[in-house]
C-alpha cells in the first residue's frame, strides 16, 4: 500500500497523486450534484432550496472532518518518508480512535440542535421543514462520514490516493441509485435525497472495511496502536485543529453569504445554492493540490528533502493558475447552460448566471492559496493557512458580499465579486509569509517532529 514519492519527477509524483485524487473528489462533489439534479427533475424550487441549503451544511460539516484529518496525513507522511513503520501504525490507530470518540459527540449534538441550525441560516419558510427532515437524516450518518474520511487520509498519509477513490465510487453509484428509488419511485423529496446519501455512505465505510480486511492493506498494525496516546493524538491535533478551523471558519462565511442570499427570497437562494455545487466542481482541481501538496510535501520533508517539497508547491501553484484561467473564461460563455442544468425556472438561472460569472474567478486565485496551505500544513504550519483564510474572510467575502447584497438587489454579479477579492488577500498573504520563512529557516525545523 505504501507509496515511495520522495524520489524520481516531482512533476510525475504530483500527477500520479493528484489524478486519484481528483477523481475522488469529483466523485464525492457528485454526491450533492446528484441530490440536487434529481430533486429538480422530481420536485419544485421549495425542495430544491432545501437540499441546496442541507447539503451546505453538511458540506460544512465535512469539511471540517477533511481539515482535521489532514494531521493524519501530515503525521503518518512524515512517518511514511522516514520509512518509521512502527510510527504510522500509531498515528493509524490513535487516529481511527480519536475520530470515533469525535463521531458520537458530534452526532448527538447536530441531532439535538437541527432546529436552530435550520433557523439560524435563515432559511426561507417554505423550504424550512424540507430542510429540516434533509438535515437530520444526513446527521444520523455523521459516523460513517467521518469514518470514511478517515480511512481516506490514512492511505493518501501513506502516499495511495487510489483505494479512497474505489471507495467512494461505489458510493456514489449507490447513491445515484437510492436517489432515484426515494425521491423518484417513492416520491421522498428532499428525505429522500437524504437518505440515498446517508445510505450509499453507510454502504462505501463497510465495503471500505471488507476489502481492508481480506486484502491486509494495513499490515503490522496491532491492537495496542489503537490505545490513546497523548503525544500522538496531540501531533495529529496539532496540524489538525487550524485546519479544520480554518476550513469550517471558511464554511462559515459561506453559509452567512448565503444567509444574505436567502434573506433576498426563494430565487435568490436557489441561485446561490445551485452555483455553489457547480463551483465545488471548478474546485475540485484546486482542492486535489491542497492535499496532493499536503501529503507529498510531507512525506519529502520526513525523508529530510525540504527541495523537494518546495518544488511540489512551485508546480502545483502552476497547474492551478492553468487550470483556474482556462475554466474561468469558459464559464463566461456558458454560465446559464449550466445552472439550467439544475432548475427550469427562468429568474434562478438568470441570477445563477450573474453570480456564477463573477464567482468562477475564485477558482484561479483560490488554487494558489490552496497549494500555501498545503506546504505550510505539511510543516505543522497549519496556523498559516487558518491566520490568511481568517483575513480574507473577515476583511474581504463578508463585508463585501453584505454591501454587494444591499446595494445591488437586482443582480447577484457583485456579490460573487467578494469569493476572489478575498482570495486575492489570501494570496498576497501566503507569499509574505513564505519570503519571511525564507528569510528564517529555523523556523521550519521547530514544527517538525
Amino acid at each position: 500500500m505504501k507509496q515511495n514519492l520522495t524520489t524520481g519527477s516531482v512533476f510525475h509524483a504530483i500527477v500520479y497523486f493528484s489524478l486519484p485524487y481528483l477523481l475522488s473528489y469529483f466523485l464525492q462533489t457528485l454526491y450533492g450534484m446528484a441530490d440536487l439534479f434529481i430533486i429538480g427533475q422530481f420536485n419544485g424550487v421549495d425542495s430544491t432550496t432545501a437540499v441546496s441549503i442541507g447539503s451546505q451544511v453538511m458540506h460544512m460539516l465535512t469539511v471540517i472532518i477533511v481539515g482535521l484529518a489532514m494531521g493524519s496525513t501530515v503525521v503518518i507522511g512524515r512517518a511514511a518518508g522516514r520509512k518509521d513503520t512502527r510510527q504510522a501504525n500509531l498515528a493509524i490507530g490513535n487516529t481511527v480512535t480519536l475520530f470515533l470518540i469525535l463521531a458520537a459527540l458530534v452526532t448527538v449534538f447536530l441531532l439535538v440542535f437541527v432546529k436552530p441550525i435550520v433557523s439560524i441560516i435563515s432559511t426561507p419558510k417554505e423550504a424550512a421543514g424540507s430542510t429540516e427532515a434533509y438535515l437530520m437524516i444526513c446527521f444520523a450518518g455523521v459516523p460513517f462520514i467521518t469514518a470514511y474520511n478517515v480511512i481516506s487520509s490514512i492511505f493518501r498519509g501513506m502516499g495511495d490516493s487510489k483505494s479512497p477513490m474505489y471507495f467512494v465510487a461505489a458510493a456514489c453509484l449507490s447513491n445515484i441509485v437510492f436517489d432515484y428509488l426515494f425521491i423518484g419511485a417513492m416520491g421522498l423529496g428532499a428525505a429522500g435525497a437524504a437518505l440515498g446519501t446517508t445510505l450509499a455512505q453507510t454502504f462505501s465505510v463497510f465495503l471500505s472495511l471488507f476489502v481492508i480486511c481480506r486484502r491486509k492493506m494495513l499490515p503490522g498494525i496491532h491492537r495496542n496502536d489503537f490505545k490513546p496516546q497523548k503525544d500522538m493524538m496531540g501531533m495529529v491535533l496539532k496540524v489538525g485543529i487550524p485546519v479544520a478551523v480554518q476550513d469550517g471558519f471558511i464554511q462559515v462565511g459561506f453559509i452567512i453569504i448565503t444567509i444574505f442570499a436567502n434573506l433576498r427570497g426563494l430565487d435568490d437562494a436557489a441561485a446561490v445554492g445551485i452555483v455553489e455545487k457547480l463551483i465545488g466542481i471548478l474546485f475540485l482541481v484546486p482542492s486535489t493540490m491542497l492535499s496532493a501538496v499536503s501529503a507529498l510535501s510531507a512525506q519529502n520533508i520526513g525523508a529530510g528533502k525540504p527541495k523537494r517539497a518546495r518544488l511540489t508547491l512551485r508546480y502545483a501553484v502552476f497547474i492551478s493558475i492553468a487550470f483556474g484561467f482556462i475554466a474561468s473564461i469558459a464559464v463566461q460563455f456558458i454560465a446559464e447552460p449550466l445552472v439550467g442544468l439544475f432548475t427550469g425556472q427562468t429568474s434562478v438561472i438568470l441570477l445563477g448566471g450573474q453570480y456564477l460569472r463573477s464567482y468562477v474567478w475564485d477558482c484561479l486565485l483560490a488554487g494558489i492559496h490552496f497549494s500555501f496551505s498545503g506546504y505550510f500544513c505539511a510543516y505543522g504550519l497549519s496556523g498559516l493557512s487558518f491566520l490568511h483564510n481568517f483575513i480574507s474572510i473577515v476583511c474581504a467575502r463578508i463585508p463585501l458580499a453584505y454591501i454587494a447584497s444591499k446595494y445591488f438587489p437586482e443582480t447577484l454579479f457583485p456579490m460573487g465579486i467578494a469569493a476572489p477579492a478575498g482570495s486575492a488577500l489570501s494570496v498576497a498573504v501566503c507569499i509574505t509569509a513564505l519570503l519571511w520563512l525564507e528569510r528564517h529557516p529555523s523556523f521550519y525545523s521547530r514544527n517538525i517532529s
